[in-house]
């Protein structure tokens, strides 16, 4: 679905990616692990358009969407919860949710993802009127990333939907994770420094350090890897 050719990014005088080649197959959920500031959300956001690219390209769906503006990569099936979330505070859970589906026009298919994303998370449904700056962490992360889901995505990039969320509930986004892949079929990228967490619930993991690929294969194969069991799994 998407393939990042030989991608590079520098935030000035810093390289923050030197030539990253991923690929991430239609369909399947895809980990980024590594340490902080290996390169793994500075990946997400040169998908998204946020940051320039350098050097390399990003090829979606067999178009090279490289350095598009972010609306134009929406708009081709592409959504992204960023780190830290950043839901609309100021407006209700009802309006963030609005929001998401801006730039669509099918208003009963639109009806029918809400009452799916409602279905996912009761809990925003309680709290349709709420303002979004009230909710507690872990909802809004929910929020975050039912908004994304309205804009109908092919894939949805997710940036450490654990960060800063109570445990009980970082089981429970992981299960809607996997559901949301197997329900919607929607393909997801997930960078995330949950490492256990992360490589349990993947297809395929990509370990980054420091703006290069270290290591790739199927999840299962990088979790029992006994380099990434002592460096990111905790274990000796």
């Amino acid at each position: 679905m998407i393939e990042l050719k030989d991608l590079r990014v520098a935030y000035g005088a810093i390289k923050a990616l030197t030539g990253i080649t991923i690929n991430v197959q239609k369909s399947q959920i895809v980990t980024l692990i590594g340490a902080n500031g290996a390169g793994k959300s500075t990946t997400l956001r040169a998908i998204s358009g946020i940051v320039k690219v350098s050097g390399g390209a990003i090829i979606y769906d067999g178009r090279d969407i490289t350095n598009k503006p972010p609306h134009e990569i929406v708009a081709v099936g592409i959504s992204h919860v960023p780190e830290g979330r950043m839901i609309f505070a100021n407006l209700t859970v009802k309006e963030n949710l609005d929001m998401g589906a801006y730039l669509r026009k099918d208003k009963i298919e639109i009806k029918r993802d809400l009452e799916f994303v409602f279905a996912l998370f009761p809990r925003l449904n309680e709290r349709m009127k709420q303002m979004g700056g009230t909710l507690s962490g872990g909802e809004q992360q929910m929020l975050a990333i039912a908004r994304a889901l309205m804009a109908k995505p092919k894939l949805l990039l997710l940036d450490e939907p654990s960060l800063g969320i109570a445990p009980i509930l970082v089981k429970a986004i992981f299960e809607k994770i996997v559901e949301i892949n197997k329900e919607l079929g929607t393909t997801i990228l997930l960078v995330e420094q949950n490492a256990h967490l992360a490589l349990k619930i993947a297809h395929y993991g990509y370990v980054m350090e420091t703006g290069v690929i270290r290591l790739h294969g199927k999840a299962s194969e990088i979790e029992k890897n006994e380099e990434v069991r002592k460096s990111y799994l905790g274990e000796v």
